[in-house]
């Protein structure tokens, strides 16, 4: 899928470096304050595979439409070849992924990537989920949960800014970012291949300072 084979180059690249000094401890589960049932954010797991499968097929035409892909049409990854590249660019701290978790069962995902630090302390945002779950506030909440822990938790990566950009057709992704108080920064002319094409983006941004203390205070 087309989620596979943009890690692809990344992962492969990645194997003539060593280990960095920002490895990401990811914690067990991202949980939010009473009043939001049975949800987490958690890593995603090698038997998480079967499931995994399961929700992206039966949601391959709802997605479709947002997926990023490779514009050089590399070949894919097994999902074998997924967790290593994932568990190496957990360990060089620079990305990592969480899945959506309600009642037990998969119902979406989201990630913190291209992380940067030095003098920028940033990174950027991406999250689905599934058709049946849209609508009932599991994108604002797992992007406050992940704001909350990117920037203030012991574990996280301490950054200074997220960035989450969205092709402007994208009505609810939209009111995501809206919902949780992103600041929008304008238009990316072709910012990213998606769906087979350069596609242009709004970028939306959250800042550390923006909300004290926390982001999901704001929900």
């Amino acid at each position: 899928m087309s989620v596979l084979q943009s890690l692809r180059d990344a992962w492969y690249g990645a194997q003539s470096h060593g280990q960095g000094s920002h490895a990401l401890a990811l914690p067990d589960r991202l949980i939010p304050p009473p009043g939001h049932g049975d949800f987490c954010l958690r890593p995603i797991r090698e038997g998480d595979q079967e499931e995994w499968n399961r929700v992206r097929w039966d949601n391959r035409d709802w997605l479709s439409p947002w997926d990023s892909g490779d514009p050089m049409h590399g070949p894919g990854m097994t999902y074998a070849q997924w967790m290593r590249s994932l568990e190496w660019s957990r360990r060089e701290g620079d990305s990592a992924l969480f899945l959506m978790e309600f009642q037990a069962g998969l119902i979406g995902q989201i990630s913190l990537g291209a992380i940067c630090y030095g003098s920028m302390r940033t990174a950027t945002v991406g999250y689905w989920v599934a058709k049946d779950w849209v609508g009932h506030g599991f994108a604002p909440l797992s992007l406050a949960l992940l704001a909350d822990w990117a920037f203030r938790a012991e574990t996280g990566p301490h950054l200074h800014r997220l960035e989450v950009a969205i092709l402007p057709e994208n009505q609810r992704s939209l009111s995501v970012v809206r919902k949780v108080g992103l600041e929008p920064e304008g238009l990316r002319r072709k910012y990213m291949y998606v769906n087979g094409a350069w596609r242009d983006h709004l970028t939306f941004s959250l800042l550390t300072d923006d909300f004290d203390p926390g982001i999901l205070n704001r929900l």
